[in-house]
């Protein structure tokens, strides 16, 4: 609601910065129709607005200026001097109650009776009240056109590009140490720009989300079904462009949950379920993408229908629909042409759609996956990127040529060695048996005519008809690279995405995994699996990441506390106030390490979170992911290792993570923003901002845009400005004034952080709902 109520006081001072001119120009000449109809549009969308936004005040005022507007409009009324003055003076005060309401100022409302009087055709001119124009409140915010944000984006991109050429001249050739100073503070500079010019063209997701309420009331109704509606997440923020280019897929998702998924209130009542069907869409974000989730709680989708439609229509034949597995079966849902209607309606039925959808979501560089519950509903997921300019990317060699692979469309990369993996060779194609699971196997280098040889590593591929395993030499590095389109000779290939430069400066081309199984001529199909392997299948067990740990020893630990696994150079780690610690990314985590790094230039690390926090692990080498078997022998004792496996005959000590967080003052992945409203002397900067960001907040004394602190801090002789988060006060004496006292003493630290994190925790929850501008700081007991 805050979001709106700034972006209707935005929109109302540009218009009324020209109104005032067009009410005197339609009294010069009152046959202006066109004036007359904007006039008209302004108190009318005002009206609209407060009304939703729970203004009553000028809703009325914009309510009373819109019936004499209407009378003028039906020629009931003439605008002579009396009725410009009144209606001038209305705007007047629109204009100051939005000020006020800016400003968080209370503004008297006694005489708004007389100005809604004196609109009456009796009135007489006395009655118009004169208001002294309030002080406008100072505007944080400006609006841009969309073109000049795509200028903006485009030439950061560009920066990029240079700041990437330049840090390769510098590497290849020894330079002075204040050059290399200089070019980092750069580095720095351009990255913090990158992200700010990113964050403005980002929008919140809500705007996507916000007709869906109406579409499936409509929809619903026509169908004569009952649905509720449940939508969350929609705070998370995504690029601009990309809500738009999603908004069609999701609505026809949408549609088709209400049509095709949910039943009619008769059916869900035979089938033991309320009559009004649940639609739950929810937005997260997972690392650099967000994930749209559309689920009901209806029919399901019925594939043996789907699959009898397919052969009724020659989608498929009867050969390809017996080597289909039941996933495979699923997809033919996306198949052009093929529904599972056999009427047509206004809402389905014409077998156009889903194949549509699926196709304008990878060309954003997303996917989509279904999740089918058969008589208890569907969930679909949508994986979309950030932002469409600068993509996060995989390096990959093959002899002396490098390549680069969208991240999100990776599942894994295992090396060739142990047996967990095994290449096999069927007929006259290649085959891979990862931890049992077979593939067809790409090799890049026979693909692209770069040798004959066997890939040293495994790149597992998604894509919408299937997985593949793309081998290739080995993989270098991952790089958030800005992709732009290759020439349209390179295009047509069939294998590549766009081209990108990285910090090498040697131009690169990014792969279209989907592209490289098309061109392959891979057909996905079940591949015939040993009684033993299968029945290894049946029981799934935890992933897990199989390493050879600094000390020599071979270790594991549980895959879904690995963020990611990254190589960075030795200079970054130190033992700095009492803790191993690395510095990554312009931020400092702590660092675990049970062995020597010794004469090591780079060293590759885990990265750990629990999704709140985040630690790294020093290790020696990333062997592969493993299952991990179902006995384990405790260890004796405490510390980070659980126990001991058997893997391949050997044993493998299992990691703690438990153990691990609970042991390291781990750094929040997120922290909360206090911002400190401080005096001129600078003793919360000196004295009180270390203190706070080692107990894991973010301190700032001034706010970015957009941005909202989760708690303000503030001297009880200093300023303090009103903030949409509790204020904290802090007194210079010791003891405080009596009962009523609520502020703390400055260097009562435990006090302090008690008290701050009872703020945080209260903002985010019991105060989430409060309408007061801000919250003054009152604690529930005396001075302290």
């Amino acid at each position: 609601m805050d979001d709106l109520l700034q972006e209707f006081i935005a929109e109302t001072r540009e218009t009324l910065e020209a109104l005032s001119g067009e009410i005197v120009a339609w009294e010069a000449a009152p046959t202006d129709r066109a004036r007359l109809d904007a006039i008209f549009r302004f108190v009318h969308t005002v009206k609209g607005s407060c009304g939703f936004l729970d203004i009553p005040r000028l809703a009325r005022l914009s309510h009373a200026a819109e019936d004499v507007l209407a009378a003028v409009r039906d020629n009931k009324r003439v605008p002579d001097t009396a009725l410009v003055n009144a209606v001038l003076a209305i705007v007047d005060r629109i204009g100051e109650i939005v000020e006020a309401i800016d400003a968080g100022a209370a503004l008297d409302d006694a005489s708004e009776e007389l100005l809604i009087t004196a609109l009456a055709e009796d009135a007489t001119p006395a009655a118009v009240p004169v208001h002294v124009a309030t002080v406008r409140a100072s505007s944080r915010s400006v609006r841009l056109n969309v073109d000049l944000l795509d200028r903006m984006m485009s030439g950061m991109s560009d920066m990029v590009l240079a700041r990437n050429e330049l840090a390769r001249r510098l590497r290849d050739n020894v330079s002075d140490p204040h050059v290399e100073a200089a070019l980092e503070r750069l580095s720095l500079t351009v990255a913090d720009m990158r992200d700010t010019v990113t964050r403005t063209r980002m929008q919140k997701i809500d705007a996507l989300f916000s007709a869906l309420p109406r579409m499936v009331r409509d929809t619903s109704a026509e169908l004569g079904k009952a649905v509720n509606l449940v939508i969350e997440g929609s705070d998370v923020e995504l690029d601009r462009e990309l809500i738009e280019l999603i908004r069609d897929p999701l609505a026809h998702i949408i549609r088709n949950a209400v049509d095709h998924g949910i039943e009619s209130p008769a059916d869900r009542l035979a089938a033991g379920k309320p009559t009004a069907g649940r639609l739950v869409v929810s937005a997260r974000q997972s690392g650099n993408q967000i994930l749209i989730e559309i689920s009901d709680d209806g029919r399901g989708i019925d594939v043996a229908r789907i699959v009898s439609k397919a052969k009724d229509q020659a989608v498929r034949t009867e050969a390809q629909i017996g080597a289909m597995d039941e996933d495979a079966k699923l997809d033919l849902v996306f198949e052009a042409g093929l529904s599972s209607r056999d009427t047509v309606t206004t809402v389905s039925g014409r077998g156009v759609g889903m194949d549509v959808v699926r196709a304008n979501i990878e060309h954003i560089g997303g996917r989509i996956a279904l999740c089918n519950m058969p008589g208890r509903g569907l969930r679909i997921v949508i994986h979309v990127p950030l932002t469409l300019s600068i993509l996060s990317t995989i390096i990959v060699s093959v002899g002396t040529q490098r390549f680069a692979l969208a991240r999100q469309s990776i599942e894994e990369i295992v090396r060739v060695r142990g047996t967990q993996v095994r290449i096999d060779t069927i007929g006259d194609a290649s085959a891979v048996a990862v931890r049992g699971r077979r593939m067809p196997l790409v090799s890049l280098a026979a693909l692209f005519g770069l040798g004959d040889h066997d890939p040293g590593t495994l790149v597992i591929v998604s894509t919408r008809e299937g997985d593949y395993a793309l081998g290739v030499d080995d993989v270098l590095d991952a790089e958030e690279l800005v992709v732009k389109p290759a020439s349209p000779h390179v295009m047509a290939t069939g294998v590549y995405a766009g081209q990108t430069l990285p910090d090498s400066g040697l131009p690169m081309l990014l792969l279209d995994g989907a592209g490289i199984a098309h061109v392959a001529g891979l057909r996905f199909s079940a591949l015939a699996v040993s009684h033993d392997e299968a029945a290894a299948d049946s029981v799934a067990g935890v992933q897990a990441l199989l390493f050879d740990d600094l000390d020599g020893k071979r270790r594991v630990i549980a895959l879904a506390v690995i963020d990611r696994v990254e190589p960075v150079a030795t200079s970054a780690i130190s033992f700095t106030a009492g803790a191993l610690r690395l510095a990554i990314g312009g931020a400092i985590v702590p660092l675990h390490s049970v062995g020597t790094i010794g004469d090591r230039e780079e060293v590759a690390v885990l990265r750990l979170t629990d999704g709140d926090s985040e630690m790294a692990y020093a290790i020696a080498e990333a062997i592969e992911i493993v299952e991990l078997p179902p006995e384990m022998a405790p260890a004796n004792g405490g510390g980070p290792i659980a126990g001991v496996v058997i893997m391949g005959g050997e044993q493998v000590e299992l990691i703690d993570p438990h153990a691990l967080f609970a042991g390291e003052p781990v750094r929040r992945a997120s922290r909360p923003v206090c911002l400190l409203q401080s005096d001129s002397s600078g003793w919360m900067e000196t004295f009180l901002k270390p203190a706070l960001e080692a107990s894991g907040y973010r301190c700032v004394t001034r706010l970015a845009a957009g941005e909202t602190p989760a708690v303000a801090l503030a001297m009880e002789d200093g300023p303090v400005e009103a903030v949409a988060a509790p204020i904290v006060t802090l007194r210079r004496n010791r003891e405080g004034t009596g009962a009523q006292d609520h502020s703390i003493y400055r260097y009562d630290r435990p006090a302090l952080i008690e008290e701050l994190a009872r703020r945080v925790a209260a903002q985010a929850g019991a105060l989430q709902g409060d309408s007061a501008p801000y919250i003054r700081a009152v604690t529930s007991g005396g001075a302290r």
